[in-house]
């Protein structure tokens, strides 16, 4: 059976990966930080690692392999910080890079000999922040665009037996959504400006980037690397001097 590694698959937009992976017929692996948590999908395998480690990735690749042959990786582990360059510290260097950056270069590194054997495909989760910037997001905005580089590069340089890809999803309503929200004087208000917005009427759910993750890993996208999807409703498609006119 194909075995799917999930970064970050606790919550949100990894978990619903998760579930949409099972239903397409992957063996998924699931990994964080903590420890699995009581809502994880019981069909689903978990082991409890930091990408940012390189041993944390050999760990996370190991229990794959247990499980069968590694044909995809979903890289969907990821950190915000809300703080300005000058704001920014090392620590918030560490950690925001660590998660985002090294994170992802690490779990590449670890799958792409198997891979290149076999084939597979990767999916890198990045963000619209990469090509327009979040206010007081420095580090998110840089690690992003980093992401969708390194897709590219990979995709270059390990085909063909390797499709690597990005999705640049928009709002997601997630935790990390809402808490950037909370940064907002009026939260509510900011979510308003931010749904009018979205030509589609809504902001997404993760099952909207679970869906796409779907499809980059199957056959029907085979002629497809290298590339980067944006996922956000049409947000960023619209022109910013007319916000609430759809």
């Amino acid at each position: 059976m194909s075995v799917a590694i999930v970064t970050g698959a606790g919550r949100g937009i990894g978990r619903a990966i998760a579930l949409r992976l099972l239903a397409d017929g992957y063996r998924v692996l699931g990994c964080g930080r903590s420890a699995r948590g009581d809502d994880f999908p019981a069909g689903a395998d978990w082991v409890q690692a930091s990408v940012a480690d390189t041993a944390g990735a050999q760990q996370i690749l190991a229990a794959a392999e247990a499980l069968g042959r590694v044909s995809l990786l979903v890289n969907n582990a990821g950190v915000q910080v809300e703080k300005t360059t000058a704001d920014s510290s090392d620590a918030d260097w560490d950690l925001v890079i660590g998660a985002n950056c090294r994170g992802v270069f690490n779990m590449c590194r670890a799958v792409l000999p198997g891979m290149e054997k076999t084939g597979g495909a990767i999916v890198n989760i990045g963000s619209i922040s990469a090509t327009a910037a979040d206010p007081s997001m420095a580090l998110y905005n840089a690690s992003k665009a980093f992401v969708h580089g390194l897709t590219r590069s990979i995709a270059v340089d390990h085909g063909p037996k390797v499709r690597c890809n990005a999705i640049a999803p928009g709002w997601i309503l997630t935790e990390m959504a809402d808490d950037a929200f909370a940064l907002a004087n009026d939260p509510e208000a900011a979510k308003r400006d931010a749904l009018a917005r979205h030509p589609v009427g809504r902001m997404g759910a993760p099952e909207d980037i679970a869906n796409m993750v779907s499809w980059l890993a199957s056959d029907q996208a085979a002629y497809v690397s290298g590339a980067s999807f944006t996922v956000d409703g049409g947000m960023t498609a619209a022109s910013p001097l007319n916000p609430g006119s759809f």
